[in-house]
């Protein structure tokens, strides 16, 4: 059954990718919806089956929305009716707020009442496993995919993740190592783990990395990603044995694209917390339980952890996982990335 439901919750996130409406929700507590920025087909509009956009909070806020009803809750997601001339173009610059110097005018909206309130939540999360905006259509049109709510939390079970395939292979910092390959049956990410050296009685040097294209392949200066993952495999190789888990978790949670969306924000002004938010994300979306299986399956229970970050030391340990050090990882900051590594001392409390 656990299986039946993660496949329901992925072929929806597969869908709204595609462009495609998805139901969620049960009915008559149901909602059909098209992602903005993949489904924005002009048919839609020219047929009159858009009946609202559905936001996240943090949008709605910034778009003068929040709280138009007595009673609304200011988390919750925000359902419009549709803007004279909606369009496809009018509706991503509504979704996207990296846009918004580029299309400054929008609006007056209208809020609507939000009857499905689960439904829309669901979406939201959806959004950011899809890695796209969370910004949507509601529609009147058959659904290509359909889900319950409570689907999600069996797509997002980590304890589906298995050992696919393991091989030796040697690296720069370390010839005497082995990489270990995850699959889930819902999630298509293939999460990977290189082992580092002999297993003896000692805890394991851990450290746990999240993919960044930008930083660990193209070099990024904004981010200190890249030197953190090279010092990282030295500290790792220099140690008896270890472990990097490498997590197919692109900005912090967000993806790729929404990565850059929030580059996007940063170069207007705002932070790295601030612009994650402003896209209606998380600061930090990364979902650790995932590390902590993949430890599991290396029957690790106890590790000395490479991390200036204490969420990942709390978020190991409330998954079962015994850390029993943490290990700073130092890195020297540069003109590009000094604002990014203040940010994340001053406010999401890393020990730099």
């Amino acid at each position: 059954m656990s299986d039946s439901r993660a496949k329901a919750a992925a072929r929806a996130i597969d869908a709204l990718r595609r462009g495609w409406p998805v139901r969620i929700g049960s009915p008559p507590d149901a909602m059909t919806l098209v992602a903005i920025e993949t489904g924005s087909a002009a048919a839609l509009f020219e047929q009159g089956r858009v009946h609202g956009i559905l936001l996240s909070s943090a949008r709605a806020a910034t778009l003068k929305l929040a709280n138009q009803f007595a009673a609304a809750d200011t988390q919750l997601p925000v359902l419009i009716a549709p803007p004279s001339g909606l369009d496809a173009t009018l509706a991503l610059a509504i979704a996207d707020p990296s846009l918004d110097l580029r299309y400054p005018f929008k609006g007056p909206f209208a809020a609507l009442p939000l009857d499905r309130p689960d439904a829309a939540r669901t979406a939201m999360e959806l959004a950011r496993e899809a890695g796209l905006l969370p910004a949507f259509l509601q529609v009147d049109c058959t659904p290509e995919a359909e889900m319950l709510t409570d689907d999600l939390a069996a797509f997002q079970d980590a304890g589906l993740l298995r050992i696919a395939a393991r091989a030796r292979l040697p690296v720069s910092a370390a010839e005497d190592a082995e990489l270990v390959a995850y699959r889930s049956v819902a999630d298509a990410a293939d999460h990977v783990a290189l082992v580092v050296g002999q297993r003896d009685g000692s805890p394991p040097v851990v450290r746990l990395h999240s993919e960044c294209l930008t930083g660990d392949v193209l070099g990024s200066l904004k981010c200190d990603c890249g030197p953190q993952l090279h010092e990282a495999l030295h500290r790792i190789a220099d140690a008896q044995w270890g472990v990097l888990l490498y997590l197919r978790q692109e900005g912090r949670g967000i993806g790729l694209v929404n990565k850059l969306r929030a580059y996007a924000l940063q170069d207007q002004g705002f932070d790295t917390v601030d612009a994650n938010i402003r896209l209606g994300f998380a600061v930090d979306a990364r979902d650790f339980s995932v590390a902590a299986q993949m430890l599991r399956l290396l029957s690790i229970s106890e590790v000395r952890l490479l991390t200036n970050n204490p969420e990942k030391v709390a978020g190991l340990e409330a998954e079962g996982v015994k850390v029993t050090e943490r290990l700073p990882l130092k890195i020297a900051a540069n003109p590009h990335n000094a604002h990014y590594l203040a940010t994340k001392r001053d406010r999401t409390g890393h020990k730099l």
